[in-house]
């Protein structure tokens, strides 16, 4: 994880807490912002876009489907590994490592956990 995204777990825990935010949206929404940051690539229905596309399609989505989100394992297997069009699942492809989303995530995520 990075410093940023540690820095910005710190500061916006106390602000989230206030304003009744559960950690779970705290959750999401740091995994939102790492694939803004990633640099990533994201394949959507074969389709790539950048990681700020992806970002907004994932806050799309979440603020669409939030009440099935109630954690971040629950977003990333229900909102962010794939289109509920087409079925087909998304994938990050970073410095042309190609991964899915589901696992990408489950690694931010891990990895934010560990700090």
């Amino acid at each position: 994880m990075s410093r940023m995204m540690l820095s910005l777990i710190l500061l916006t825990a106390p602000i989230s807490h206030s304003l009744g935010v559960t950690d779970a949206e705290t959750e999401i929404q740091l995994l939102i912002h790492a694939v803004r940051e990633s640099g990533c690539d994201f394949d959507r229905n074969g389709t790539l876009y950048t990681a700020e596309r992806a970002a907004e399609h994932l806050e799309l989505k979440y603020a669409r489907g939030k009440r099935y989100a109630d954690s971040a394992e629950a977003f990333i297997e229900r909102l962010a590994t794939g289109s509920s069009w087409s079925g087909e699942p998304y994938w990050m492809i970073c410095d042309g490592d190609k991964i899915s989303s589901a696992k990408w995530l489950a690694e931010q995520l891990e990895g934010s956990r560990a700090q």
